[in-house]
C-alpha cells in the first residue's frame, strides 16, 4: 500500500476533486480526505469545507493542473485531426458509396457546418495575419 500516490484527483467535467491518500492509519485501510476542488477552466483552486491547504498541497494542485491542461490541449487537438480524417473520408462515401436518400439527409447540415467552420477559419486567420503585420 505504501505505493500509492499522497493526493488522488477525481477528474470531473472543469477540473478535479483534491483527495489526500492516507493509509498510516490502525486499520491500514485506504482512507481518501476531500481537500479541494481545482477548476482547470478558472485556474481557481477552492479548499473544500474548513480545510487550509498548504504550500504542498497548493504545489500538487497547481502541477496537476498545469499537466491537465497540457492533457486537455493535446486530446483537442488530436480530435481536430481525427475531423479531418473525418472529412476526407466522408467525401470518399458521398463520392463512391452514398446513396441520394442518405445524401439528401446529411447535404444541408453538413454544408452549413462546413460554412461555419470555413467562415470562423478564415477570420482567425485573417486576424492572425492583421497581427503579424502590426508587429
Amino acid at each position: 500500500m505504501s505505493d500509492l500516490p499522497e493526493f488522488y484527483f477525481r477528474v470531473k467535467e472543469n477540473g478535479a476533486a483534491v483527495y489526500r491518500v492516507d493509509t498510516q492509519n490502525r486499520q491500514r485501510r485506504i482512507e481518501m480526505t476531500e481537500i479541494a476542488m481545482a477548476n482547470v477552466n478558472n485556474g481557481k483552486i477552492k479548499p473544500h469545507g474548513t480545510h487550509t491547504l498548504t504550500p504542498e498541497e497548493l504545489k500538487v494542485i497547481e502541477e496537476w493542473m498545469a499537466e491537465r491542461q497540457a492533457v486537455l490541449e493535446a486530446r483537442d487537438l488530436d480530435n481536430i485531426h481525427r475531423a479531418i480524417d473525418h472529412l476526407n473520408l466522408t467525401t470518399q462515401w458521398a463520392q463512391a458509396r452514398a446513396s441520394d436518400d442518405a445524401l439528401e439527409e446529411i447535404t444541408d447540415r453538413l454544408l452549413l457546418a462546413m460554412h461555419d467552420l470555413r467562415a470562423t477559419l478564415v477570420r482567425k486567420k485573417a486576424d492572425r495575419l492583421m497581427k503579424g503585420s502590426s508587429e
